[in-house]
């Protein structure tokens, strides 16, 4: 760039030139040059938190007196456009950096040190330190942004999505409930089912997810603000703890408070574990359902076929007429996303040395990532799948006359080895369960109607 393009300015350590239209100073520009690694960024929820943060302070400084109004007002206006997201290419500090997350707290406090200035237009030297992150370090910044932006996120937009989902699945159990079809174990022929009962096992596992999720994301409600650098709370008001988990409540619209133990709060990220491994539950439910979603639509003709699954899309470049089940692959490729993000979370989570975790950035962007990947596709696949499947009834039906695992409502009759005897001649022979018992009348003709139907094998018979 010309020369004119940059500015200088000066940190702790000396002087950085930043591009002159930068909202940024040195701190951030001098973490631009140390981490060259990714191009992976902070998202925006945790943009949003930091400026809620920022902001929640400001108002509590003002308020207990420890910075003038101007300065606390004009803090609090830079956050806000922070928050709203008119500043978040000015977040340009890599994730893979200081494991406090220290960079990512200074990106903040340069920028709304900045936009502050400019709304008091001279008159007062606002310091991205003194003021703007005035009562607070980044130790106790970063862990409460995490636990805002992954509270807000799990509260806002995933549990909402698994609802949908559980009430997308719950609809087809119910239309589905009287659609008799063979049951499967071990990716063999099992004892029939309907494939109500099918859907129900899918909608259940949602709600279990739902019920997990919800339980760790309560333990985030917990914030770490107050402890400052290492959980003593030095260089801050005794008051500021309390006091900005109240603000932080009445800005973001949900329940937060001061965390019982700050040592706990700063050094460890359990919560967070906990979050990511129900996560992790639902990512694996997810899988199974998404394949089995896959598996029961096969075909139309060579496979089960016995759900016929939404055509949104050409599913081959090369075969016409081809369609895929894309929404399920997609969820699955998801749940292998969450699972992978898991891992990382569980490594970060164990590096906390002594008074601070510091893995933050990395496990930050990890749950965030989890969080809104699972979001978003799991009201895609409820919405434009699973509320779109329809039974091919037929065929769930044929397949059951076809099954030797009918023989196992002979057992309490006929005893499990006659009955086993009944199945193997039916394979051997290529005839059903119910030719055999009629041809060697084994029962008679209304008592195997009787026996063998499909109806009554869906529920417990003794």
């Amino acid at each position: 760039m010309p020369k004119e393009s940059y500015r200088n300015e000066s940190d702790s350590m000396g002087t950085m030139k930043v591009p002159k239209k930068a909202l940024y100073a040195a701190q951030t520009a001098r973490a631009v040059q140390n981490f060259p690694i990714s191009d992976l960024r902070f998202k925006r929820p945790f943009i949003k938190a930091l400026g809620i943060i920022k902001y929640s302070a400001a108002k509590v400084n003002g308020d207990l007196k420890l910075i003038p109004k101007n300065i606390s007002k004009s803090i609090m206006k830079a956050s806000q456009e922070v928050i709203d997201g008119k500043h978040d290419d000015e977040f340009i500090v890599d994730i893979f950096q200081t494991g406090s997350g220290t960079s990512s707290n200074m990106n903040a406090n340069e920028v709304i040190s900045t936009l502050a200035n400019k709304f008091l237009k001279g008159k007062v030297k606002i310091h991205p330190n003194d003021h703007v992150n005035l009562c607070q370090s980044s130790n106790d910044v970063i862990p409460t942004a995490m636990h805002i932006s992954a509270h807000s996120l799990v509260a806002n937009e995933l549990i909402p999505s698994l609802k949908i989902l559980k009430r997308e699945l719950s609809k087809k159990a119910m239309a589905f409930n009287k659609i008799f079809k063979i049951g499967r174990t071990h990716l063999q022929d099992a004892t029939p089912i309907t494939l109500g009962q099918e859907f129900s096992g899918f909608s259940e596992m949602v709600e279990n997810s739902i019920v997990f999720i919800g339980s760790a994301n309560m333990h985030l409600r917990s914030l770490a603000q107050g402890g400052t650098a290492v959980g003593t709370g030095i260089n801050s008001h005794p008051k500021f703890g309390s006091l900005i988990a109240k603000e932080i409540s009445r800005k973001v619209g949900l329940k937060f408070n001061e965390a019982r133990n700050h040592f706990e709060s700063q050094s460890s990220k359990d919560a967070l574990v906990y979050l990511s491994s129900t996560l992790k539950t639902a990512a694996t439910s997810l899988m199974k359902i998404g394949n089995d979603i896959r598996w029961l639509g096969s075909g139309p003709r060579c496979g089960f076929g016995e759900i016929i699954l939404p055509s949104i899309q050409p599913g081959s470049s090369i075969m016409p007429g081809k369609v895929n089940p894309v929404l399920a692959e997609s969820l699955t490729q998801v749940c292998a996303q969450v699972i992978g993000n898991d891992t990382t979370v569980s490594i970060a989570g164990q590096s906390g040395n002594f008074e601070l975790n510091v893995m933050m950035p990395v496990m930050a962007h990890n749950i965030i990532e989890s969080i809104q990947i699972l979001s978003t596709c799991t009201k895609v696949f409820a919405l434009d799948c699973i509320k779109g499947i329809k039974a091919d009834k037929d065929k769930c039906e044929g397949y059951i006359e076809d099954s030797l695992a009918m023989c196992t409502s002979l057992a309490p009759i006929i005893g499990y080895n006659n009955a086993a005897n009944v199945a193997k001649k039916a394979y051997s022979n290529n005839k059903t369960v119910r030719e055999i018992v009629n041809e060697d009348k084994i029962l008679e003709i209304k008592e195997s109607d009787k026996v063998l139907n499909p109806k009554s094998m869906v529920k417990p018979s003794l």
